[in-house]
């Protein structure tokens, strides 16, 4: 079973490699026309988005009273990430395989399953500070659209959502378990209006409930301390603006500070609220349409586009499935998630 899952994952990984076949293929013709050694900058800034997204990680373990490397959290975050490209699940698919990799290196399942669901609140957090940078900027230049505004309120509401859900299992956890069971019965009963039989277990929902509260019992620190995983997530913000700077850079186009903040701001926030898995095939037509906006050429922004998700994407993608597979070998036994 364990094998079977791994094979799945690894052909839908081929899988989005094929449907994306047309648009790597104009990738690689924009990059032929690329300066290569800001391209090469931009690559070494992502792998040091990736020590720094371990590094939060760290942080947020550290909380809950776990140890553990950066360069294994790293591994797993890198991991997880492709699973969540592949199996697009809201994040949960990543969570699961955090969860797994735990109960195999002898961590509390219930402890890194709060630093997953918190790792991707206090994510959420870091972004909408520089969202909020962002905003101002297009307001400034009088550019900021409906759709905009819509997609950010969207990312507020999830955000708040998140966090009430993990404030309650911090509180309660037979408060929480009652808010999951009333929110498996809602989709239940949605479900039910297509196909026969029970799709959610309710069960399931007071024993995810029993988890995030017996994770939060192993908190160490203040919750104040939670700011220092923002500031790590910020940081990763930074790092990706910097791989626009290295695009802009690698074809000779000017750029200010304003044009970056709210050029990223627009993809990163689409890239999140998108219905597909990391904002396939809707950042690269929204991000060209955004740096137009902020005085940026079509043809330039187009260029400039491609590159930037074809360092921020493909490579972590491509990263990503390596480390999954690096789970699975070496002598320790595959995991399910």
């Amino acid at each position: 079973m364990k094998k079977l899952f791994v094979i799945i994952v690894v052909f839908l990984g081929i899988a989005v490699i094929a449907i994306s076949f047309s648009e790597l293929e104009t990738i690689i013709k924009t990059l032929q026309h690329a300066h290569l050694g800001f391209f090469i900058l931009a690559i070494l800034f992502q792998f040091t988005w990736f020590v720094s997204t371990g590094r939060m990680y760290q942080s947020i373990y550290h909380l809950l009273g776990i140890d553990e490397s950066i360069l294994t959290l790293s591994r797993i975050a890198t991991a997880a990430n492709f699973i969540n490209v592949v199996a697009p699940t809201a994040g949960v698919g990543g969570i699961a395989l955090f969860a797994s990799e735990a109960r195999r290196r002898g961590h509390p399942s219930g402890k890194v399953t709060v630093a997953a669901a918190l790792f991707l609140l206090l994510d959420q957090a870091a972004f909408l500070s520089v969202l909020a940078v962002g905003l101002i900027v297009l307001i400034r230049r009088n550019d900021l659209t409906a759709g905009e505004i819509s997609a950010s309120l969207f990312l507020l509401g999830i955000a708040i959502s998140y966090a009430f859900v993990l404030y309650v299992g911090y509180r309660s956890e037979e408060k929480l378990g009652n808010l999951l069971a009333k929110i498996v019965r809602i989709i239940n009963r949605i479900v039910n209006i297509f196909r026969k039989g029970e799709y959610l277990s309710e069960t399931r929902a007071h024993e995810y409930a029993h988890e995030i509260s017996e994770g939060f019992a192993g908190l160490t620190e203040k919750p104040s301390s939670l700011i220092r995983p923002v500031l790590w997530g910020i940081l990763d913000k930074v790092l990706l603006m910097c791989v626009l700077i290295c695009a802009f850079l690698s074809f000779e186009v000017p750029f200010s500070a304003d044009t970056i903040i709210a050029g990223f701001s627009i993809a990163y926030l689409f890239l999140i609220v998108s219905p597909t898995p990391s904002g396939i095939g809707i950042v690269e037509g929204l991000m060209p349409i955004a740096l137009t906006s902020l005085s940026v050429d079509w043809s330039q922004a187009v260029l400039i586009t491609l590159t930037y998700r074809t360092v921020t994407f493909w490579v972590p993608f491509g990263i990503g499935a390596l480390a999954f597979r690096s789970l699975h070998t070496g002598g320790e036994e595959p995991s399910a998630v």
